[in-house]
């Protein structure tokens, strides 16, 4: 077989699972019959490649693992023979039977020898060299739409779930309090990347069980947020508004015992002024003043209009005509843009709601999620633009996010041969 050398496991892997090998008039190395009933489920852990596959030798069917090399010697080379995770192996394939094998218990593994068209390797290798980020895009106008859809839907669902992390982990933290966990998750959204840390550590340091006691009055829900991040510490400021906040923390912090976390911990550098972390604090501050159990309402809503206008904040007037505290600026409204309210949706509210409903059992919670996103407007960035270029048109933020989880995970890494379009690009002429 030519090219042997381009051969990879990962390769042969991919031809047994989806089954790209000749079928036909299958044989062992000691001239059994062989019939494939099931390749197996694969396994991406220590252990034979492939789990509780059935096979007919014969006219006897087998039930085990399958283990796969590029030469029937790499079972030796791998020290299999001496390991008993492998004395359940009912067969080993591989492209070069050139020894005779057996397991730690001292039986011979029935070998075969597999073949497949030339073809698949090509386009296998096509993929594997190709310099370019997204190397099928020739083939992706020529998908079927509704098996395109599919994928992307089984993507979508993965990147939600990558996103729920940082919420479970706070929902344990919380002892299950999703209002808390709420709470938290989104003042770290309000920080974007360059500012989530702090944010975070602002709303942990502060509970809600203490903002819920002020909320109703801004200037105290603004006078807690800005003492707790520490940028009320200032002695050269003689800003009235500043005095007036540094007084009215003085009293809180003195009440519930509170203890402000590092002011140097905030990014001012490299951040565009209108995403300032005074100016999110304070929309931030404008939230919790507006809304009352925020997290019932999310859960409520009944379409992704009312958790946007739940999010139709400002900051408060003195930062008409501010960006930092006792420097004067021409005036503007701070108001919450649209592009971050999608932000802060897409990446923090929809995969609440998703982790809502998965742990608790509500899957018409999960459809709710997955639908707002229909219902939300796609990004527009580097990535979603190279998909564009490729011939797709994305309607809305379900497809972006599928198709920036697809590149992040797939395509960047070369992952084709778990991508169904690379299974389109390796199997079929083009």
């Amino acid at each position: 077989m030519k090219d042997r050398n381009d051969i990879t496991e990962d390769f042969l892997h991919f031809i047994w699972k989806n089954k790209m090998f000749d079928t036909e008039n299958l044989v062992d190395d000691s001239g059994n019959k062989i019939e494939i009933i099931n390749t197996g489920t694969q396994n991406t852990n220590a252990g034979p490649d492939f789990f509780n596959a059935k096979i007919k030798i014969n006219n006897t069917l087998w039930a085990g693992n399958i283990e796969i090399h590029k030469k029937s010697s790499d079972w030796y080379k791998h020290n299999h023979h001496k390991d008993k995770a492998y004395n359940n192996v009912i067969l080993h394939v591989s492209i070069d039977n050139d020894k005779t094998v057996f397991n730690e218990k001292l039986r011979q593994i029935p070998a075969l020898t597999i073949k497949y068209n030339g073809k698949l390797l090509k386009n296998y290798k096509e993929l594997k060299n190709k310099n370019t980020d997204i190397t099928c895009k020739k083939i992706i106008p020529k998908i079927n739409k509704y098996e395109l859809n599919a994928w992307l839907s089984a993507i979508l669902t993965e990147r939600t779930e990558e996103k729920t992390k940082c919420a479970k982990s706070v929902l344990k933290q919380t002892n299950n309090n999703y209002e808390e966990m709420l709470y938290i998750t989104t003042a770290k959204a309000f920080g974007f990347k360059i500012n989530a840390l702090p944010f975070k550590m602002l709303a942990e340091s502060l509970p809600l069980k203490i903002i819920s006691k002020h909320k109703t009055n801004k200037f105290q829900t603004e006078a807690l947020l800005f003492g707790q991040a520490g940028m009320l510490k200032n002695t050269n400021i003689n800003d009235p508004f500043y005095l007036k906040l540094k007084n009215e923390y003085k009293f809180l912090k003195h009440k519930y015992k509170l203890t402000p976390t590092d002011p140097e911990l905030w990014k001012f550098m490299r951040v565009r002024p209108s995403n300032f972390p005074t100016i999110r604090i304070s929309q931030f501050a404008d939230l919790l003043h507006k809304s009352t159990h925020l997290f019932s309402k999310i859960t409520e809503a009944k379409n992704i209009r009312d958790i946007e206008k739940l999010f139709e904040i400002q900051a408060g007037n003195y930062w008409n005509t501010h960006y930092r505290f006792g420097q004067e600026s021409s005036f503007k409204k701070k108001t919450f843009g649209k592009s971050a309210r999608n932000n802060i949706l897409i990446n923090t509210v929809i995969p609440v709601l998703f982790l809502y409903g998965k742990e608790k059992d509500k899957p018409e919670i999960i459809e709710k999620a997955i639908n707002f996103l229909e219902n939300i407007k796609a990004e527009k960035n580097k990535i979603t633009k190279k998909w564009e270029d490729a011939g797709l048109k994305i309607k809305n933020a379900y497809f972006s996010q599928s198709l920036i989880q697809l590149y992040n995970t797939y395509c960047i890494n070369k992952k084709c041969l778990d991508c169904r379009i690379g299974y389109k690009y390796i199997q079929k002429e083009h």
